[in-house]
């Protein structure tokens, strides 16, 4: 059985080295002409690791990246809401880790060149279309500098092309992004640490402002320092949707976030200190009716396409790979792999897609908000008991498939 990978990012190279356990061959063929590591920072969650553990790179990984110890929400105006452990210090068995995306996928394409060899990884290939028979699919590449990539042959194709993918379009040629008017920025800057060095912050709500911050890098600058990611969050229903393709500017958000200063945080200091800022609309897409079409399917941000809350999105790509990896190698028939794969994760990976939209962990601070009145409190636990929030904190990771199992 030969696979051709559309894709070379955290879901295609993961199903790529997925595959390669099992003995099965691939090939993988990436957009890009040159692999840099690229942007800022993300979170690996237990669910996350556990994938990459079974890849065999969970230590490459702790290497360059920041165990969390906790989880902790403050509103806006810098009162502590509500605080959990997380990872390891949670009782799971792999951590929840901080890290630089360009890292992460660094190490991933390096472990897929090591164990699979150079001549199974393909730059500059631009996936197209595919067209397919009874025997196999060929995947056709869009032109590069002029020059068009001869197709490739395989028994079947995965789409891993992310959120804009051409091979979705294909088969979904009505398909669209769905903006909710929720504009993000994103940035790294060099801070001391914050809290406890290991905590991931949640401040504030997407209504009235809101900052995820954590950091990614420890002793950065030799001096005790950390690079810290931050993402600043705004809804404005008549807002038009952040262009990808240019810089962030700090003075079209630093408004909102002006008397952020509360003692154990600055954070207009915090987003002014950053070294690049880039931004991003807060997009997904409608959960599909359908992922396999023949010798097709799809998976990761191709599939299923989620706001970036919960840090989840990498986590069910993740989960994607091995399961269909797992299908291909226990069918003989690759067609009856795509549907098992399809049947298992499609429905699951929608209840996320739709959670992140109206039930995320940033419900929390929402709740708090609505029984405040959006207004300084006293003390949390006059509104509402840290049993109450925790619940809905265990609800989402329900959802999302990271639930520790109840005694």
């Amino acid at each position: 059985m030969s696979i051709a990978i559309a894709g070379g990012g955290i879901a295609g190279l993961a199903l790529a080295l997925s595959l390669h356990q099992r003995g099965i061959a691939c090939h993988v063929f990436e957009a890009v002409p040159e692999v840099h590591e690229l942007g800022v920072g993300i979170t690996l969650l237990p669910h996350a690791t556990r994938e990459l553990s079974a890849l065999g790179l969970l230590d490459r990984l702790e290497a360059v990246a920041i165990e969390n110890l906790e989880s902790v929400f403050y509103n806006r105006f810098g009162q502590y809401v509500y605080r959990e452990l997380r990872g390891r210090h949670a009782g799971y068995d792999t951590p929840e880790l901080g890290i630089h995306r360009g890292k992460l996928h660094r190490i991933l394409w390096d472990a897929v060149l090591e164990r699979l060899g150079p001549a199974h990884v393909h730059t500059g290939h631009r996936a197209l279309r595919v067209e397919q028979d009874d025997t196999g699919a060929t995947l056709c590449f869009a032109a590069v500098n002029g020059v068009t990539p001869p197709p490739a042959r395989a028994d079947i194709v995965v789409a891993c092309d992310g959120v804009n993918s051409a091979l979705r379009r294909q088969f979904h040629p009505d398909d669209v992004l769905a903006f909710g008017g929720i504009n993000t920025w994103r940035g790294v800057s060099v801070h001391k640490p914050i809290l406890s060095g290991k905590s991931y912050l949640r401040i504030g709500s997407v209504d009235t402002g809101k900052m995820v911050i954590y950091p990614i890098v420890d002793n950065v600058d030799g001096q005790g320092n950390q690079l810290i990611n931050w993402m600043a969050e705004i809804r404005q229903p008549e807002a038009t949707m952040n262009d990808w393709n240019q810089a962030g500017r700090v003075e079209d958000f630093i408004g909102i976030y002006q008397d952020w200063r509360f003692d154990w945080l600055d954070v207009p200091a915090l987003i002014r200190s950053a070294r690049q800022v880039l931004q991003y609309p807060m997009v997904d897409k409608d959960p599909l009716p359908r992922w396999t079409f023949g010798r097709v399917t799809l998976m990761g941000d191709a599939a299923h396409p989620m706001y970036p809350r919960g840090s989840n999105g990498s986590a069910q790509g993740l989960i994607d790979a091995r399961t269909l990896a797992e299908q291909l190698a226990f069918h003989s028939d690759p067609l009856a792999a795509l549907h098992g794969y399809e049947d298992l994760r499609r429905e699951a990976t929608a209840q996320v897609v739709l959670t992140n939209r109206t039930v995320p962990p940033d419900a929390i601070i929402m709740k708090a908000d609505e029984l405040s009145g959006d207004r300084p409190f006293r003390h949390i636990d006059e509104l509402i008991s840290q049993d109450a929030l925790r619940q809905i904190s265990e609800n989402y990771k329900q959802v999302a498939g990271f639930a520790l199992p109840k005694d």
